[in-house]
């Protein structure tokens, strides 16, 4: 049998910008062409946070709507909705219930969320991303409500281990599905023992996938696969297509197409749409 690997593509993110990247989609159209690209390439699941035109962060459920209504016109990839951000837990989760993507991410814990300089000595962003389990229990009460599967953002071992209260509450139903965010400060060092780590105290009926920040992508995309995890790549975590910074993608499609040569030179293929709904029991009720 044939060891498949999910291959994720984050199309846009929320903070990075076309003055960084020129290919970082912001319109309905544009994220949906990106999402065609990735699927072409080899993903069966594209990650996305919604844009105004402008390139700011929204979450209007009209612009998901549009995103969703613009790329199934153009592939069956498997949508996963972002529920990340800052302001009213209940403004950032009428799109979950309104849209209802196969897939909403949601962070699992707070922590300090920084970026530094060492060239400059100084902080580039600097604050507390603050998730407590009254947000949390929310989100999943939405999610659970809507039929969205949960996907648990883990940017540190106490996130992985928050689980359990909510699985005993039953805001929770195993199997779960984690992303794994190596590289953050603030968070969890991105390395292989690491790695090993965190997927060893998932429960072992779960589904994971690595998320390496920046420069950090290849490399954790490369432990994922030889510890048989699933993988997100995309210009929301990474704009380059080599661990030096020197090659710009120039397409999320770019990213997913040497996930999917490091997977195939590993032994391993990548998912085909409903291969990624039967590994993630997306056809189970929610």
């Amino acid at each position: 049998m044939t060891d498949k690997v999910i291959v994720t593509c984050a199309l846009t993110g929320v903070l990075a910008t076309r003055e960084q990247c020129p290919w970082v989609p912001y319109t309905p159209a544009e994220i949906a062409e990106e999402a065609r690209r990735a699927w072409e390439a080899g993903a069966s699941v594209v990650h996305i946070h919604a844009r105004t035109d402008a390139g700011a962060p929204t979450f209007e459920p009209a612009t998901y709507a549009a995103i969703a209504e613009e790329t199934r016109k153009r592939c069956p990839v498997i949508l996963n909705f972002s529920t990340g951000g800052a302001g009213p837990m209940e403004s950032r989760v009428a799109h979950i219930a309104q849209v209802k993507p196969a897939i909403g991410a949601l962070n699992m814990g707070s922590m300090n969320y920084a970026k530094y300089s060492p060239r400059r000595k100084e902080f580039v962003f600097d604050f507390v991303f603050e998730n407590p389990f009254r947000d949390i229990s929310f989100l999943l009460g939405v999610m659970k409500e809507a039929g969205v599967k949960p996907e648990l953002e883990c940017f540190d071992v106490g996130h992985t281990n928050s689980i359990w209260p909510l699985l005993d509450k039953g805001l929770l139903k195993r199997p779960l599905q984690f992303s794994f965010i190596m590289g953050v400060l603030g968070g969890i060092r991105a390395s292989a023992e690491n790695l090993a780590l965190q997927a060893r105290e998932a429960p072992p009926d779960s589904t994971w996938e690595v998320i390496g920040i920046s420069h950090e992508q290849w490399r954790m995309v490369g432990a994922a696969l030889a510890l048989g995890g699933n993988v997100r790549v995309g210009l929301e975590d990474n704009f380059y297509l080599d661990g030096a910074g020197k090659q710009m993608a120039k397409s999320n499609g770019d990213l997913v197409a040497k996930a999917v040569r490091m997977a195939r030179d590993m032994g391993r293929e990548p998912a085909t749409v409903d291969d990624a709904r039967r590994m993630l029991s997306l056809d189970a009720a929610w």
